[in-house]
Order: structure tokens, then C-alpha cells, then sequence
């Protein structure tokens, strides 16, 4: 079994991809709340990571896996966005993660294979109007992650997960009526929206054996929009 430490694991795909783990890992949550998170087999820490400083007394000794996933959407004009809103972005997707990653990084460089999975957006490949402020924060996790799997090899892998829109709580209001789910399966080329299980599973495959030999890599689970197009 394996250490694994989630922050933001209590909604969306973070919940789901702790449901996935902690069948077979021991698994430590870092989130505002635990309400979410009654039935299922995890140690939870009460953390706001823009505002808390981590306790890793709370943590294993060594820690298996690291998975960051806070998130935000702005999606608003360029002209209508002020620099504090991508201050704030960049704060929730980047900054918040450096911070906590640092302070464990050496429980993990005490794992005998350790890995790191982040999240980014289909919108760093993919330019798409309104999400400037996101596309530049999920970019700096991108840019991240490559310097850090080039630094931590070959001892510590480091992947991003980059997702198109997701039936989560977090867009739920792009989401909460059958015509906007229908319109936004309609833009990806499988026809659907993804699901906050189907990024998981991604997430738990980077964290697991099976990807021993994937390092630097950003996956895009997008319903084939950042590399099909079909006219």
C-alpha cells in the first residue's frame, strides 16, 4: 500500500480520485472541509492552501504519492479582468501548490518511487476566448512540472493532467441546465463532458506502478478537443 497525500480532496475529482485510492492506499486529505468526505477510508487535515501553513507533522514519514487539485475558472473578457483576478488565479492553481509541495518534498524524496501529479486545462494548448487569467496560471503548472520532473529524476516522477470542462461542482454553472451540458458535449469530438471519475482515473494510473516509466508529461483527457478537429 501506498502514502498518498491529496490537497482539495474533498469535491470534484479530487473527492473522486480519493474514493478511487484509499481502496487500495492509505490516503491523507488536505481541505477546507471533511463533510464530503464521511464515507470514505482517509485521514483528513482541516487546510485552506492559500491561506494555512501545513502542518507535515500531520503527515507519514515518507510519502508514495503528492496530488494538487484546487482549482478555479474566470472566465470573463481580457478587458474585463482586473490584475487582482489573475493575482488570485495564480495564487489557487500555482503558487499555493509550490508552497505545499516544497514542504513535503522531503517525504517524498524518502519513497523509493515517488510521483506527482498536478492539473492543468485543455485551454494552456488550446486558446480559447475568456480564459486568459486560468490558461496563464494552469500554463505556470505546466512550465512547473517539466523543470521539476528534469530536477527530481529518477528518483520522483512528475506528470499534469489536463482536462477540458468537467461535471464538477466547480463548473456548475456552465453545467446546470440540459441545454449548456448538451452545447458543451456538442464542442468535444466524443460528444460528452467529462466526468469527475474519468479524470481520476487518470490521476490514480500516473500515481500507480503502471506509469513507472512516464515522467514530464502532460496528459490531455479532453474528449479529443486539443487534438482533433473534425470540421
Amino acid at each position: 500500500m501506498k502514502n498518498i497525500f491529496i490537497v482539495g480532496g474533498s469535491s470534484g475529482i479530487g473527492r473522486a480520485l480519493v474514493k478511487l485510492l484509499a481502496q487500495e492506499h492509505h490516503v491523507w486529505v488536505a481541505s477546507r472541509s471533511a463533510e464530503a468526505l464521511s464515507d470514505v477510508r482517509c485521514t483528513h487535515i482541516a487546510f485552506d492552501a492559500c491561506t494555512d501553513t501545513l502542518d507535515v507533522t500531520q503527515l507519514p514519514e515518507h510519502l508514495d504519492g503528492f496530488v494538487y487539485a484546487p482549482g478555479s475558472i474566470n472566465l470573463r473578457p481580457f478587458s474585463g479582468l482586473k490584475p487582482e483576478t489573475f493575482a488570485q488565479d495564480m495564487e489557487v492553481n500555482f503558487l499555493a501548490m509550490v508552497r505545499v509541495l516544497q514542504s513535503v518534498l522531503p517525504k517524498l524524496k524518502k519513497s523509493e518511487a515517488a510521483s506527482i501529479v498536478l492539473f492543468s486545462t485543455v485551454a494552456v494548448s488550446v486558446g480559447m476566448p475568456f480564459h486568459t487569467s486560468v490558461a496563464a496560471a494552469k500554463g505556470a503548472v505546466e512550465g512547473f512540472a517539466r523543470a521539476l520532473a528534469a530536477e527530481l529524476a529518477p528518483k520522483i516522477r512528475v506528470n499534469v493532467v489536463a482536462p477540458s470542462l468537467t461535471d464538477t461542482p466547480l463548473a456548475n454553472k456552465f453545467l446546470n441546465n440540459e441545454q449548456k451540458m448538451e452545447n458543451a458535449a456538442l464542442r468535444h469530438p466524443l460528444k460528452s463532458v467529462g466526468t469527475a471519475d474519468q479524470i481520476a482515473q487518470t490521476a490514480a494510473f500516473l500515481l500507480s506502478d503502471k506509469a513507472s516509466w512516464t515522467t514530464g508529461q502532460v496528459l490531455g483527457v479532453d474528449g479529443g478537443m486539443s487534438r482533433l478537429n473534425l470540421g
